[in-house]
């Protein structure tokens, strides 16, 4: 299952990151301004704010193995669908089209590993599938602009028409391989805005909530425009997109080892240690070149992938979720999460249209990290454990 959920992740993150090698030649052809790109770029997270608002719910509902092949088989629809993109009026809609599979996805594997893993082992399971996306990312930056393009004749439209296909082969594994964990449990018929507003009061809740939010903007944000910001320091397409996956692939032994190692009182103060690496690190790379760059990109890849899978373990691990109502909170973490998501590289492609330069989006987020930094200081340490369930309101 850990397996499965892992080649589903990745999945995730070839087609999410198989944008951004292509920027140039996609803003060519279709005749794109930087600010329609950031909007593209975005607009799958603000389908996803939509559709996150009730997956969680879905997912507790349908189960694991319907909801995750449901959210595959779209994901690999936006990707195949790209091949008939006109320009900018019907690019847009088809990638956010990513944004009603993904959530089920993201939601849905936090959601298996509530169920399947306990104690220390859920910690480690938790780091393991959470390197799909970046080893998929890091693939499809490394391979899309030296094998998959001059396989397909430079053809960008066949390239994304493959990634979309190894998606729907990959959707189709876990339908044949995968199994639920026993009988369905059912929430107990929560509605998301009461079961959001119980969640609201707590304190940490509050603070993840917030900081997933803050997190989703440095990572959408940076990480989509990361081969055009490097383009600009003078490398070129094929070595952008090589030099773009060195962070995705810095993060895989972060993400193996810290969210086991990280024991869950010190969870707040490495994330605010994290945080402000994080933000260091993207202005570092973005107004230096040649080692001093590959250091920056290094320590982004090793610090900013942590922050979420902390978060994860806070949320999953908060007396009031637990296990039956992980998809649920799941689901509104992203949903609030996406919101980020969307904005980052939406401010990113908009600063570069008003300034002409990455330098902007570099000093702005530097100042997320900050913020990211203050608020992880305020989480609160307390006992965790799943005797405690939310109940409804009678």
């Amino acid at each position: 299952m850990l397996g499965l959920l892992w080649l589903l992740y990745a999945s995730f993150g070839i087609v999410y990151r198989s944008i951004s090698p292509l920027i140039t030649p996609i803003v060519e052809e279709l005749h794109m301004s930087y600010s329609q790109m950031g909007l593209v770029l975005g607009s799958w997270q603000l389908t996803y704010i939509a559709v996150a608002a009730i997956a969680g719910v879905v997912i507790d509902r349908w189960g694991i193995r319907k909801s995750l092949f449901f959210g595959a088989i779209m994901i690999a629809l936006s990707a195949g669908l790209r091949y008939f993109t006109k320009g900018f009026e019907t690019f847009l809609p088809i990638v956010a089209l990513f944004g009603i599979g993904g959530p089920m996805i993201s939601i849905g594997c936090p959601k298996t590993i509530a169920l399947w893993f306990r104690g220390k082992d859920r910690g480690t399971a938790v780091g393991i599938y959470m390197t799909g996306p970046w080893i998929g990312g890091a693939f499809v930056l490394a391979a899309t602009n030296t094998v998959f393009m001059p396989l397909t004749g430079y053809n960008w439209r066949l390239t994304f028409a493959l990634y979309g296909a190894l998606t729907l082969g990959v959707a189709l594994l876990w339908w044949f391989l995968a199994r639920e964990m026993g009988p369905m449990e059912e929430a107990e018929g929560f509605e998301i805005r009461m079961l959001f507003m119980r969640l609201l009061k707590v304190r940490n809740v509050r603070i993840v909530l917030i900081s997933g939010l803050l997190s989703f903007c440095i990572i959408h944000g940076l990480t989509n425009w990361l081969p055009k910001i490097l383009e600009t320091r003078g490398l070129s397409p094929t070595l952008a997109g090589l030099a773009s996956s060195t962070p995705l692939l810095a993060s895989i032994p972060a993400l193996l080892i810290l969210p086991r190692a990280v024991p869950p009182h010190l969870r707040g103060r490495v994330i605010a240690l994290i945080a402000l690496l994080t933000g260091a690190a993207a202005w570092v790379l973005v107004n230096s070149s040649g080692f001093l760059m590959y250091v920056g990109l290094v320590i982004f890849g090793a610090s900013g992938c942590s922050v979420v899978p902390l978060l994860t373990l806070i949320l999953m691990e908060t007396p009031e979720v637990g296990s039956r109502y992980m998809g649920s909170a799941g689901g509104i973490f992203f949903c609030v999460s996406e919101i980020g998501g969307f904005m980052g590289p939406l401010a990113m492609g908009t600063l570069v249209d008003w300034t002409g330069t990455f330098l902007s989006g570099a000093y702005f987020v530097a100042g997320i990290g900050l913020c990211i930094f203050g608020l992880a200081l305020l989480l609160e340490n307390a006992p965790l454990s799943e005797t405690r369930h939310l109940k409804p309101e009678t």
